[in-house]
């Protein structure tokens, strides 16, 4: 669901869905990692979970009654195996280089079945397409992703990089399930109203998608058709959402799945 009117600010959407699940927090251990100011963990707090908190820059962690440890997201994290009911990472994978490695530290760390809420902003909306198809930046007014402004913070020997990593929605579907998760639920968010003005595209996208969906899935190769059903499926599904071709933000709900098998073809010289 998209919401029309009101803040973009997509830390009121985490709040709303925190809220809405309500009892569920009670007595369960969640990370916050990067929790920045506290906000988010302030909230998780008040329903009764048992929070840990965790940033880069723990000086600027406000919360009170709280505690931030300082943890990096591009190292592996100073967190037990397996110990967390739910993890939130709030605007943090488009400053990572390496997104599968912190996929997977976040898959480690979870119980089984434990989940994973995750936002970012959404570069597969259809006024990022456009304006990445003009000047390869994710919003036309700005210049693409550089030396200039895409390192925000450093000092300490650390480097805190701005939005030089933003990431697909198609592209953390697959590195997600990679490390182990399941898309369980896109959530809500604001819309972009200059994507909403750019929906006369829409039947030539479900046209495109739709062809690309039938071509692959009835192609001959080595791959079971069941297979190729249920992947490309959800990449047809998820590429013709409205929340992906209209939400500001990508806000998901992922599931640390242990069922999760990943078939790869392999030659005599090992992986293709």
């Amino acid at each position: 669901m998209l919401k029309f009117i009101g803040s973009s600010n997509i830390k009121n959407f985490m709040k709303h869905y925190l809220e809405s699940e309500g009892e569920w927090f009670r007595d369960k251990d969640v990370i916050d990692i990067p929790a920045g100011s506290g906000y988010t963990s302030s909230i998780v707090a008040s329903l009764g979970g048992k929070v840990r908190a965790y940033d880069l820059f723990p000086q600027f962690f406000t919360a009170e009654g709280l505690n931030c440890e300082e943890a990096d997201l591009a190292e592996q994290l100073p967190i037990e195996d397996e110990s967390a009911d739910m993890l939130i990472c709030q605007e943090g994978i488009e400053h990572l280089q390496d997104q599968l490695a912190v996929l997977k530290e976040f898959n480690r760390v979870l119980k089984p079945n434990g989940r994973l809420l995750i936002t970012t902003p959404n570069i597969s909306h259809l006024r990022a397409k456009v304006s990445y198809l003009l000047t390869e930046s994710d919003l036309y007014k700005r210049m693409p992703s550089n030396e200039l402004d895409g390192l925000w913070f450093s000092g300490d020997n650390k480097m805190y990089f701005g939005h030089i990593f933003l990431i697909n929605a198609q592209k953390l579907r697959t590195l997600a399930t990679i490390a182990g998760f399941r898309l369980n639920r896109i959530l809500t968010v604001k819309a972009s109203i200059a994507s909403l003005l750019l929906s006369f595209i829409y039947p030539l996208i479900l046209l495109v998608n739709g062809y690309a969906y039938l071509r692959n899935v009835y192609r001959k190769d080595e791959y079971e058709i069941s297979d190729k059903k249920r992947v490309y499926s959800e990449i047809f599904k998820l590429n013709i959402h409205p929340i992906t071709l209209y939400g500001k933000h990508i806000f998901w709900e992922l599931i640390k799945d242990p069922e999760i098998v990943l078939r790869v073809n392999r030659n005599e010289d090992g992986i293709i």
